[in-house]
């Protein structure tokens, strides 16, 4: 999100980025399919449903890596885009209270309300989904859902996503193949309408001609120079992940944003090895899962029709108590022959579990120690709201019980520990994060990339007033 603004105020920027581009277009085939998986889903055959790779995987630079934890496991997105190509899109904004039960008070929610938040709100052209697209046979399970909240006495609201919901309304119209009305597009919307983060602020940061985005370039160490830069150490791959050149890049400022995971990875890794020496010793630790909690919800008394349009409609906050806070929504199941029964909920809150990545010699990189048990009283609350939700007549699967994971991995380098609330590196001059990795283990009972944008926002805001003509 930094890369714009940067730009505007004169600053060269180049981002380097290990995937490729995923263009859109109506009726395009960028993506893989959900129900015919390819080599296009998976970054290097990393698995991405359950612990084993695709059978008879050629390796590629696709979309989802998963990373491996002790106790849990990470999926990460790689391309231009990041996690916003492949993410469902939901955009909430935390309540006052919510947020500074989790943030640091000097963030200032008043301020992030009234200049921030907004600010992404637009540049993502935020929308709920209209009613005409609701009614749709294809938007039974959203209607379906609503009516069980409803029921049960929860609160129920529409989520603001950034789609350009016409698209959907013109696959309904029959100008366009079914993405989203057919919950195809839980790994990339073909048709377009959705806007990623690639067709926002990289595409606006590279109109200003001070931005090149690099693709196929993969980080795999950073460190400080004798004369106080920074060093990026880069393999330049092609499509096949085969290295065709190294390079070593040196610069006065270096921003990290390649995820939570990644960008923790990278600096304990270089602090382990003596390659940036004196990192803050809470380095890696203070990372939580955001309370991911992932169901299948079947009901023999219910069609939640086939196809299933998507991506979100609803959602149930319960929001009342900031310390036990959470959010669940339904999302579509891709396009199953079985699925008319079935369809998904998803849960997420504020929790108190913390996980650490530390550094493993043997393996040459930092791993992921979560505690067994790390989100129970967040995973206890939240399921008793999917179950009340789902009724006496549903049955739930707890995909997380058969599958740990979280695809919304926060903190490692968090605000107050390891960075200042701007993403300084305490103690670093130049040395930036700007990314999940920021985040202090949760963000307040919302999924992560709308908090994540409004304190980058925020952080580019204060570097531009402070740190241009120092390190840039």
């Amino acid at each position: 999100m930094a890369w714009r603004r940067l730009a505007a105020a004169g600053v060269p920027v180049l981002v380097l980025e290990r995937g490729i581009r995923w263009p859109t277009g109506p009726n395009a085939e960028t993506f893989p399919h959900a129900t015919r998986p390819d080599e296009r889903i998976s970054w290097m055959c990393s698995p991405v449903i359950g612990p084993v790779s695709p059978p008879a995987c050629e390796p590629f630079t696709g979309l989802l890596e998963r990373v491996r934890g002790d106790g849990m496991d990470i999926m990460c997105g790689a391309g231009v885009g990041g996690g916003s190509l492949v993410y469902q899109g939901m955009s909430l904004q935390p309540a006052e209270d919510l947020f500074n039960t989790t943030f640091p008070e000097q963030l200032d929610y008043r301020r992030m309300d009234r200049e921030y938040y907004p600010r992404v709100a637009r540049m993502l052209e935020l929308a709920t989904a209209p009613d005409e697209l609701i009614a749709s046979p294809n938007y039974r399970a959203a209607r379906i859902f609503a009516a069980h909240v409803r029921a049960v006495g929860y609160p129920l609201s529409k989520v603001p996503m950034p789609i350009d919901w016409s698209y959907a309304l013109r696959e309904l119209g029959g100008e366009m193949k079914p993405s989203y009305t057919n919950g195809d597009c839980a790994v990339g919307v073909n048709n377009g309408g959705k806007h990623s983060v690639d067709v926002t602020y990289i595409a606006q940061a590279e109109a200003t001609g001070r931005v090149t985005v690099a693709t196929l370039h993969n980080v795999t160490d950073v460190a400080l120079a004798e004369d106080g830069r920074w060093q990026v150490f880069v393999d330049r791959i092609d499509t096949r992940g085969r290295v065709q050149e190294q390079k070593v890049i040196t610069t006065g400022a270096l921003v990290m944003a390649a995820g939570s995971a990644n960008t923790t990875r990278l600096l304990v890794r270089a602090a382990a090895r003596g390659q940036i020496p004196d990192l803050p010793d809470e380095l890696g630790a203070n990372w939580g899962s955001n309370a991911d909690r992932i169901y299948a919800w079947t009901n023999a008394t219910e069609d939640f029709g086939s196809p299933q349009g998507g991506p979100v409609i609803y959602a149930s906050k319960e929001w009342d108590d900031p310390a036990a806070a959470n959010t669940v929504i339904q999302a579509s199941v891709p396009p199953l022959p079985v699925n008319a029964r079935s369809t998904m909920l998803v849960g997420y809150g504020v929790s108190q579990g913390r996980g650490r990545f530390v550094y493993d010699p043997g393996a040459d990189d930092a791993i992921l120690r979560w505690p067994r048990n790390g989100d129970a009283a967040a995973r206890q609350r939240i399921h008793h709201r999917i179950a009340t939700i789902a009724g006496a007549t549903g049955t739930l699967v707890d995909l997380n019980a058969v599958d740990t994971f979280t695809a919304h991995p926060l903190g490692g380098a968090s605000m107050g520990t390891v960075c200042d609330l701007a993403g300084r590196v305490l103690g670093h001059r130049g040395l930036y994060v700007l990314d999940g990795a920021l985040m202090p283990g949760n963000t307040a009972a919302c999924n992560p990339s709308m908090t994540i944008a409004a304190v980058a926002e925020r952080a580019t805001d204060e570097l531009i007033a402070r740190d241009l003509g120092v390190v840039f």
